[in-house]
Protein backbone atom coordinates (compact mmCIF):
# COMPACT_ATOMS: atom_id res chain seq x y z
CA UNK A 1 0.00 0.00 0.00
CA UNK A 2 2.85 2.40 0.82
CA UNK A 3 4.34 2.02 -2.68
CA UNK A 4 0.96 2.77 -4.23
CA UNK A 5 0.53 5.90 -2.12
CA UNK A 6 4.05 7.01 -3.05
CA UNK A 7 3.06 6.80 -6.73
CA UNK A 8 -0.09 8.83 -5.99
CA UNK A 9 1.98 11.49 -4.25
CA UNK A 10 4.45 11.66 -7.15
CA UNK A 11 1.68 12.11 -9.71
CA UNK A 12 -0.09 14.67 -7.51
CA UNK A 13 3.13 16.68 -7.26
CA UNK A 14 3.50 16.52 -11.05
CA UNK A 15 -0.06 17.79 -11.55
CA UNK A 16 0.43 20.62 -9.09
CA UNK A 17 3.36 21.85 -11.16
CA UNK A 18 0.70 23.01 -13.60
CA UNK A 19 -0.95 25.13 -10.91
CA UNK A 20 -0.03 28.75 -11.53
CA UNK A 21 2.43 30.46 -9.23
CA UNK A 22 1.75 33.97 -7.96
CA UNK A 23 3.93 35.38 -10.74
CA UNK A 24 1.83 33.64 -13.39
CA UNK A 25 -1.57 34.37 -11.84
CA UNK A 26 -2.49 37.18 -14.21
CA UNK A 27 -1.56 35.22 -17.32
CA UNK A 28 -3.44 32.14 -16.19
CA UNK A 29 -6.47 34.15 -15.12
CA UNK A 30 -6.50 35.84 -18.52
CA UNK A 31 -6.51 32.44 -20.21
CA UNK A 32 -8.97 30.85 -17.81
CA UNK A 33 -12.03 32.90 -18.68
CA UNK A 34 -15.23 32.07 -16.84
CA UNK A 35 -18.83 33.14 -16.43
CA UNK A 36 -21.23 32.35 -13.60
CA UNK A 37 -25.03 32.51 -13.55
CA UNK A 38 -27.57 32.75 -10.75
CA UNK A 39 -30.07 30.35 -12.25
CA UNK A 40 -31.73 26.98 -12.01
CA UNK A 41 -29.43 24.43 -13.63
CA UNK A 42 -32.20 22.65 -15.53
CA UNK A 43 -33.65 25.87 -16.92
CA UNK A 44 -30.19 27.01 -17.99
CA UNK A 45 -29.40 23.67 -19.62
CA UNK A 46 -32.69 23.71 -21.53
CA UNK A 47 -31.73 27.03 -23.06
CA UNK A 48 -28.20 25.96 -23.97
CA UNK A 49 -27.50 24.94 -27.55
CA UNK A 50 -26.66 21.33 -28.39
CA UNK A 51 -23.05 20.16 -28.59
CA UNK A 52 -21.69 23.29 -26.90
CA UNK A 53 -20.09 21.94 -23.70
CA UNK A 54 -16.94 19.81 -23.71
CA UNK A 55 -16.92 18.48 -20.13
CA UNK A 56 -18.96 18.58 -16.94
CA UNK A 57 -17.35 18.37 -13.51
CA UNK A 58 -19.82 18.75 -10.66
CA UNK A 59 -20.75 17.90 -7.10
CA UNK A 60 -24.55 17.96 -7.27
CA UNK A 61 -27.02 18.01 -4.37
CA UNK A 62 -27.22 14.23 -4.59
CA UNK A 63 -29.33 13.92 -1.48
CA UNK A 64 -31.57 16.75 -2.70
CA UNK A 65 -33.22 16.96 0.70
CA UNK A 66 -30.16 18.49 2.34
CA UNK A 67 -30.31 21.54 0.07
CA UNK A 68 -34.01 22.31 0.40
CA UNK A 69 -34.75 25.75 1.84
CA UNK A 70 -35.88 24.20 5.15
CA UNK A 71 -32.74 22.11 5.58
CA UNK A 72 -30.41 24.94 4.52
CA UNK A 73 -32.03 27.18 7.13
CA UNK A 74 -31.37 24.52 9.78
CA UNK A 75 -27.79 24.19 8.58
CA UNK A 76 -27.17 27.93 8.73
CA UNK A 77 -28.72 28.06 12.20
CA UNK A 78 -26.42 25.23 13.27
CA UNK A 79 -29.14 22.96 14.58
CA UNK A 80 -31.42 20.12 13.51
CA UNK A 81 -32.39 18.55 10.23
CA UNK A 82 -30.55 16.21 7.92
CA UNK A 83 -27.17 17.82 8.57
CA UNK A 84 -24.93 16.29 11.20
CA UNK A 85 -23.17 19.25 12.77
CA UNK A 86 -20.19 18.11 14.87
CA UNK A 87 -19.49 19.93 18.14
CA UNK A 88 -16.68 22.45 18.26
CA UNK A 89 -13.61 21.22 20.10
CA UNK A 90 -10.90 23.48 21.50
CA UNK A 91 -11.99 26.21 19.11
CA UNK A 92 -11.91 23.89 16.08
CA UNK A 93 -15.15 23.62 14.12
CA UNK A 94 -15.53 20.59 11.87
CA UNK A 95 -17.62 20.68 8.73
CA UNK A 96 -21.20 19.42 8.78
CA UNK A 97 -22.03 16.18 6.98
CA UNK A 98 -25.47 15.29 5.56
CA UNK A 99 -27.04 12.10 6.92
CA UNK A 100 -28.40 10.33 3.87
CA UNK A 101 -29.68 7.36 5.87
CA UNK A 102 -32.72 9.51 6.68
CA UNK A 103 -33.94 9.49 3.06
CA UNK A 104 -37.26 7.71 2.61
CA UNK A 105 -38.80 6.14 -0.50
CA UNK A 106 -40.22 9.46 -1.68
CA UNK A 107 -36.81 11.13 -1.32
CA UNK A 108 -35.15 8.35 -3.33
CA UNK A 109 -37.80 8.57 -6.05
CA UNK A 110 -37.16 12.31 -6.29
CA UNK A 111 -33.43 11.62 -6.48
CA UNK A 112 -33.90 9.26 -9.42
CA UNK A 113 -36.06 11.78 -11.25
CA UNK A 114 -33.53 14.54 -10.59
CA UNK A 115 -30.67 12.62 -12.20
CA UNK A 116 -32.86 11.38 -15.03
CA UNK A 117 -33.54 15.02 -15.94
CA UNK A 118 -29.90 15.95 -15.49
CA UNK A 119 -28.62 13.06 -17.62
CA UNK A 120 -30.99 13.92 -20.46
CA UNK A 121 -29.88 17.56 -20.57
CA UNK A 122 -26.21 16.70 -20.12
CA UNK A 123 -26.37 14.30 -23.07
CA UNK A 124 -27.88 17.03 -25.24
CA UNK A 125 -25.42 19.85 -24.46
CA UNK A 126 -22.21 17.80 -24.40
CA UNK A 127 -20.22 17.32 -27.58
CA UNK A 128 -19.55 13.71 -28.66
CA UNK A 129 -16.82 12.23 -26.48
CA UNK A 130 -17.43 14.74 -23.69
CA UNK A 131 -16.91 13.43 -20.15
CA UNK A 132 -18.97 13.90 -17.00
CA UNK A 133 -17.25 13.64 -13.62
CA UNK A 134 -19.91 13.59 -10.93
CA UNK A 135 -19.48 13.31 -7.16
CA UNK A 136 -21.60 10.93 -5.15
CA UNK A 137 -21.20 8.61 -2.16
CA UNK A 138 -21.30 4.84 -1.59
CA UNK A 139 -24.88 4.94 -0.27
CA UNK A 140 -26.46 6.70 -3.24
CA UNK A 141 -24.21 6.17 -6.24
CA UNK A 142 -26.57 3.67 -7.88
CA UNK A 143 -29.30 6.33 -8.08
CA UNK A 144 -26.86 8.58 -9.93
CA UNK A 145 -25.19 6.05 -12.22
CA UNK A 146 -28.21 4.15 -13.55
CA UNK A 147 -30.01 7.25 -14.96
CA UNK A 148 -26.76 8.35 -16.62
CA UNK A 149 -26.38 5.01 -18.40
CA UNK A 150 -30.08 4.88 -19.32
CA UNK A 151 -29.65 8.27 -21.01
CA UNK A 152 -26.95 6.79 -23.24
CA UNK A 153 -23.74 7.63 -21.39
CA UNK A 154 -20.90 5.13 -21.30
CA UNK A 155 -19.67 4.41 -17.80
CA UNK A 156 -15.90 4.77 -17.99
CA UNK A 157 -15.16 3.91 -14.38
CA UNK A 158 -14.99 5.75 -11.09
CA UNK A 159 -12.50 8.21 -9.67
CA UNK A 160 -11.84 7.31 -6.06
CA UNK A 161 -11.04 10.20 -3.76
CA UNK A 162 -9.30 8.82 -0.68
CA UNK A 163 -10.63 11.06 2.06
CA UNK A 164 -11.76 10.38 5.59
CA UNK A 165 -14.91 12.17 6.65
CA UNK A 166 -17.26 11.93 9.62
CA UNK A 167 -19.70 9.76 7.67
CA UNK A 168 -20.30 6.30 9.15
CA UNK A 169 -18.66 4.41 11.99
CA UNK A 170 -21.34 5.30 14.53
CA UNK A 171 -22.59 2.94 17.21
CA UNK A 172 -26.32 2.08 17.33
CA UNK A 173 -28.34 5.20 18.09
CA UNK A 174 -29.50 5.44 21.71
CA UNK A 175 -27.69 2.16 22.46
CA UNK A 176 -24.04 3.13 22.08
CA UNK A 177 -23.19 2.14 25.66
CA UNK A 178 -24.83 -1.26 25.30
CA UNK A 179 -23.10 -2.04 21.99
CA UNK A 180 -19.75 -0.34 22.36
CA UNK A 181 -18.02 -2.68 19.89
CA UNK A 182 -20.58 -2.28 17.10
CA UNK A 183 -20.73 0.19 14.20
CA UNK A 184 -23.90 0.32 12.14
CA UNK A 185 -21.86 0.93 8.97
CA UNK A 186 -18.19 1.40 8.05
CA UNK A 187 -16.46 4.70 8.66
CA UNK A 188 -16.09 6.15 5.18
CA UNK A 189 -12.54 6.49 3.86
CA UNK A 190 -13.35 7.25 0.22
CA UNK A 191 -15.61 9.28 -2.05
CA UNK A 192 -16.61 7.96 -5.48
CA UNK A 193 -16.89 10.22 -8.54
CA UNK A 194 -18.71 8.62 -11.44
CA UNK A 195 -16.92 8.92 -14.78
CA UNK A 196 -19.13 8.92 -17.87
CA UNK A 197 -18.63 9.70 -21.54
CA UNK A 198 -21.01 10.66 -24.30
CA UNK A 199 -20.36 8.19 -27.16
CA UNK A 200 -17.73 9.31 -29.66
CA UNK A 201 -18.28 9.83 -33.34
CA UNK A 202 -16.21 7.02 -34.80
CA UNK A 203 -12.77 6.31 -33.33
CA UNK A 204 -11.37 8.23 -30.39
CA UNK A 205 -8.68 9.74 -32.62
CA UNK A 206 -11.34 10.96 -35.06
CA UNK A 207 -13.38 12.44 -32.21
CA UNK A 208 -10.31 14.18 -30.81
CA UNK A 209 -9.59 15.78 -34.15
CA UNK A 210 -13.16 16.99 -34.66
CA UNK A 211 -14.40 17.79 -31.15
CA UNK A 212 -11.26 17.80 -28.99
CA UNK A 213 -12.80 15.20 -26.69
CA UNK A 214 -12.98 11.46 -26.18
CA UNK A 215 -10.14 10.86 -23.71
CA UNK A 216 -8.60 12.20 -20.53
CA UNK A 217 -5.57 14.48 -20.37
CA UNK A 218 -2.48 12.69 -19.12
CA UNK A 219 -0.54 13.99 -16.14
CA UNK A 220 2.62 13.93 -18.28
CA UNK A 221 4.15 12.02 -21.15
CA UNK A 222 5.06 9.27 -18.71
CA UNK A 223 2.11 9.31 -16.30
CA UNK A 224 -1.55 8.75 -17.18
CA UNK A 225 -4.39 10.19 -15.13
CA UNK A 226 -5.13 7.78 -12.28
CA UNK A 227 -8.54 6.83 -10.91
CA UNK A 228 -7.36 6.97 -7.28
CA UNK A 229 -6.46 10.34 -5.78
CA UNK A 230 -5.47 10.88 -2.18
CA UNK A 231 -7.11 14.06 -0.93
CA UNK A 232 -7.46 15.61 2.50
CA UNK A 233 -10.63 17.65 3.15
CA UNK A 234 -10.60 21.34 2.32
CA UNK A 235 -8.70 23.10 5.09
CA UNK A 236 -9.34 26.29 6.99
CA UNK A 237 -7.56 28.49 4.47
CA UNK A 238 -9.91 27.48 1.67
CA UNK A 239 -12.99 27.40 3.89
CA UNK A 240 -12.28 30.93 5.03
CA UNK A 241 -12.36 31.98 1.38
CA UNK A 242 -15.40 29.88 0.42
CA UNK A 243 -17.55 28.75 3.37
CA UNK A 244 -19.67 25.91 1.99
CA UNK A 245 -20.51 22.57 3.66
CA UNK A 246 -19.47 20.54 0.60
CA UNK A 247 -16.37 22.49 -0.45
CA UNK A 248 -13.82 20.35 -2.31
CA UNK A 249 -10.11 21.25 -2.05
CA UNK A 250 -8.29 22.85 -4.96
CA UNK A 251 -5.52 20.26 -4.86
CA UNK A 252 -8.13 17.65 -5.79
CA UNK A 253 -10.39 19.67 -8.08
CA UNK A 254 -7.54 20.91 -10.27
CA UNK A 255 -6.56 17.32 -11.04
CA UNK A 256 -10.11 16.43 -12.13
CA UNK A 257 -10.60 19.60 -14.12
CA UNK A 258 -7.29 19.29 -15.92
CA UNK A 259 -7.99 15.69 -16.94
CA UNK A 260 -11.51 16.49 -18.19
CA UNK A 261 -10.34 18.32 -21.35
CA UNK A 262 -7.86 16.01 -23.11
CA UNK A 263 -6.40 18.67 -25.40
CA UNK A 264 -6.62 21.46 -22.84
CA UNK A 265 -9.29 23.35 -24.75
CA UNK A 266 -13.06 23.61 -24.78
CA UNK A 267 -15.75 24.72 -22.32
CA UNK A 268 -16.10 23.08 -18.92
CA UNK A 269 -19.41 23.33 -17.04
CA UNK A 270 -20.38 22.98 -13.38
CA UNK A 271 -24.19 23.21 -13.25
CA UNK A 272 -24.26 22.93 -9.43
CA UNK A 273 -21.46 25.36 -8.65
CA UNK A 274 -21.89 25.88 -4.90
CA UNK A 275 -19.02 28.07 -3.68
CA UNK A 276 -17.20 27.83 -7.01
CA UNK A 277 -14.37 25.36 -6.37
CA UNK A 278 -14.70 23.74 -9.83
CA UNK A 279 -14.70 27.09 -11.61
CA UNK A 280 -11.72 28.28 -9.57
CA UNK A 281 -9.86 25.09 -10.51
CA UNK A 282 -10.62 25.77 -14.18
CA UNK A 283 -9.30 29.34 -13.88
CA UNK A 284 -6.13 28.09 -12.20
CA UNK A 285 -5.69 25.49 -14.95
CA UNK A 286 -6.30 28.00 -17.73
CA UNK A 287 -9.60 26.54 -18.97
CA UNK A 288 -12.75 28.32 -20.08
CA UNK A 289 -15.63 27.47 -17.75
CA UNK A 290 -19.25 28.19 -16.83
CA UNK A 291 -20.80 27.88 -13.38
CA UNK A 292 -24.50 27.72 -12.46
CA UNK A 293 -25.91 28.14 -8.94
CA UNK A 294 -29.51 28.81 -7.90
CA UNK A 295 -28.92 29.62 -4.22
CA UNK A 296 -28.30 33.36 -3.99
CA UNK A 297 -26.17 33.09 -0.83
CA UNK A 298 -23.85 30.47 -2.34
CA UNK A 299 -23.74 32.39 -5.62
CA UNK A 300 -22.62 35.51 -3.75
CA UNK A 301 -19.95 33.45 -2.00
CA UNK A 302 -18.73 32.00 -5.29
CA UNK A 303 -18.58 35.41 -6.95
CA UNK A 304 -16.11 36.60 -4.31
CA UNK A 305 -14.32 33.29 -3.76
CA UNK A 306 -13.46 32.14 -7.30
CA UNK A 307 -10.59 34.61 -7.96
CA UNK A 308 -9.12 33.92 -4.50
CA UNK A 309 -9.45 30.13 -4.74
CA UNK A 310 -7.83 30.25 -8.19
CA UNK A 311 -4.77 31.89 -6.57
CA UNK A 312 -4.76 29.52 -3.59
CA UNK A 313 -1.61 27.40 -3.38
CA UNK A 314 -2.42 23.89 -2.09
CA UNK A 315 0.14 22.14 0.13
CA UNK A 316 2.41 19.68 -1.64
CA UNK A 317 1.26 16.06 -1.70
CA UNK A 318 2.69 14.06 1.17
CA UNK A 319 3.45 17.12 3.31
CA UNK A 320 2.48 17.08 6.96
CA UNK A 321 -0.03 19.86 6.34
CA UNK A 322 -1.63 18.01 3.44
CA UNK A 323 -1.77 14.71 5.32
CA UNK A 324 -3.29 16.19 8.43
CA UNK A 325 -6.58 14.44 8.89
CA UNK A 326 -6.19 12.53 5.63
CA UNK A 327 -7.23 8.92 5.14
CA UNK A 328 -3.86 7.41 5.96
CA UNK A 329 -2.79 9.92 8.57
CA UNK A 330 -2.51 8.93 12.21
CA UNK A 331 -4.01 11.72 14.25
CA UNK A 332 -3.43 11.85 17.97
CA UNK A 333 -6.41 12.69 20.13
CA UNK A 334 -5.91 16.19 21.52
CA UNK A 335 -5.86 16.68 25.25
CA UNK A 336 -9.41 17.39 26.29
CA UNK A 337 -10.29 20.65 28.00
CA UNK A 338 -13.66 21.51 29.48
CA UNK A 339 -15.68 24.02 27.49
CA UNK A 340 -16.69 25.58 30.77
CA UNK A 341 -15.78 25.04 34.37
CA UNK A 342 -17.64 22.07 35.71
CA UNK A 343 -19.12 21.41 32.31
CA UNK A 344 -19.29 18.11 30.52
CA UNK A 345 -16.32 17.44 28.25
CA UNK A 346 -17.13 16.31 24.70
CA UNK A 347 -14.17 14.59 23.11
CA UNK A 348 -13.37 14.48 19.41
CA UNK A 349 -13.56 10.89 18.22
CA UNK A 350 -13.97 8.68 15.21
CA UNK A 351 -17.65 8.53 16.04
Amino acid sequence: MSNGLAVLDRITDTVLKYVPTKIADKMQAARGQYEIHLADAFEWLEGREENSIHAIVTDPPYGLKEFTEIEKAKLRNGRGGVWRIPPAFDGCERSPVPRFTVLDDADIAALRLFFKKFAKQAMRVLVPGGHVMIATNPLLSQYVYVPMMEAGFEKRGEIIRLVQTLRGGDRPKNAHKEFTDVSVMPRSGWEPWGLFRKPCEGRVQDNLRKWGTGGLRRVSGHDPFLDVIRSAPARNGERAIAPHPSLKPQAFMRQLVRAALPLGKGVLLDPFMGAGSTIAAAVATGYTSIGIEKDSAYFSTAKKAIPKLAQFMPPAAGSAKEKSGGPVAVTKRPKAKPHRKGGRVRRGSNR
